[in-house]
């Protein structure tokens, strides 16, 4: 997907504020059927299954998907911040800073051996505090009390969602390398997962990101990260068959959620949940040389995204990350948006980011 030539791509304060957004739209909408299978979903909501959030009743509450994600914004504006004002710092210790503090928001303790970091204005966000199925490897990975790394990570077997759901902030940053993209991200990973598919897969998506906030076409760049996992260093063979594999679901067109879950799986590993939404993306894409239609082209693709039997609210999360990036905020739905739980919450933390990298707001 490219913009056509009469149409303005979208600045990058429009895709920060679009990524996130997007991403809490696609989780807010998963999590409302994220305990159910295709058949319960159907049975809810009829044979399309959830298609928006006028099928659900009071506002769209996100999970920890979107609770961690700010966080990482959070983390990544306290390093930008101090290097701002000419202070190194080290990026990945202000990330785990950040998740100790949203541990604490859980009720979780780390331990006496984990340092307290000081409170910052998102701690003060009540919405922050509610448990939201909050991923188990997360809480027990940060619990320890000792700041993960990649070559020490916590968990080392570690290799659900967690990593991924929360790491679409790490391609937003401008004015980095793709490189230094990959590895903020991985090491970020591993202050709570350890397996490689769960870091490298963090990595590569928070690459997809980086890609499409550069302005490449969406298929080019679902190509281009593709073909870059089967180069990772010791790479976790399942990571680049999933994402292969997700293209060429995708060259197929739309199929039913059952054969979605058969050919890709149900979202429940990084890796898993990475495929099912660049195929959902991909797959509800209009033709090259088609008429962009970005709102309808999000609504599409979150329909794919959430209707099936696995971890429907990271799927979708992705998904409108994804899109976010893309399109800037002109994919997401107003109707939608004026649902969704503290939308506020989520403007201010993009607009922080938006400030500490471009000076802007």
């Amino acid at each position: 997907m490219s913009f056509d030539h009469d149409v303005p791509a979208p600045t990058l304060p429009s895709r920060i504020r679009g990524s996130l957004l997007g991403g809490a739209l696609g989780d807010a909408l998963g999590y409302a059927v994220q305990c159910d299978s295709i058949a319960g979903i159907r049975e809810r909501f009829g044979a399309r299954g959830l298609t928006g959030f006028e099928d659900l009743a009071g506002p769209g509450h996100f999970s920890d998907d979107t609770q961690l994600t700010l966080y990482t914004v959070d983390g990544l504006v306290e390093a930008l911040e101090w290097a701002n004002s000419g202070v190194g710092a080290d990026v990945n210790a202000c990330v785990w800073l950040a998740y100790l503090r949203w541990l604490a928001a859980q009720g979780e303790d780390a331990g006496p051996s984990a340092p307290a970091p000081q409170p910052r204005w998102i701690d003060g966000n009540g919405v922050l505090r509610q448990r939201r199925r909050p991923d188990k490897d997360c809480l027990s990975g940060l619990a320890t009390g000792e700041m993960g790394t990649a070559m020490r990570p916590v968990n080392p077997d570690a290799r659900g969602t967690g990593t991924v759901m929360r790491s679409a902030p790490f391609g937003l940053v401008p004015h980095i390398t793709p490189d230094a993209v990959y590895k903020l991200s991985a090491d970020a990973a591993a202050l709570t997962h350890g397996h490689p598919a769960a870091r490298q897969g963090s990595g590569i998506f928070s690459l997809l990101i980086h890609r499409l906030v550069s302005g490449e076409a969406l298929r080019d760049a679902a190509a281009g990260v593709t073909a870059h996992a089967g180069t990772v260093v010791n790479v976790a063979p399942e990571l680049p068959e999933r994402l292969a594999a997700a293209l060429r679901l995708a060259e197929k067109g739309l199929v039913g959620p059952e054969e979605l879950q058969r050919e890709l799986g149900g979202g429940r590993t990084a890796e898993e949940a990475l495929a099912v939404a660049l195929y959902s993306v991909i797959a509800t894409a209009p033709a090259d040389g088609a008429d962009t239609q970005p709102v309808e082209h999000f609504r599409h693709a979150m329909l794919v995204a959430v209707n099936h039997s696995g971890a429907s609210d990271t799927t979708g999360a992705l998904a409108g990350n994804i899109l976010g990036a893309l399109y800037g905020e002109a994919c997401l739905p107003a109707t939608w948006l004026e649902a969704l739980e503290a939308a506020e919450v989520i403007r201010r933390m993009a607009d922080q980011l938006v400030k500490v990298t471009t000076g802007e707001g």
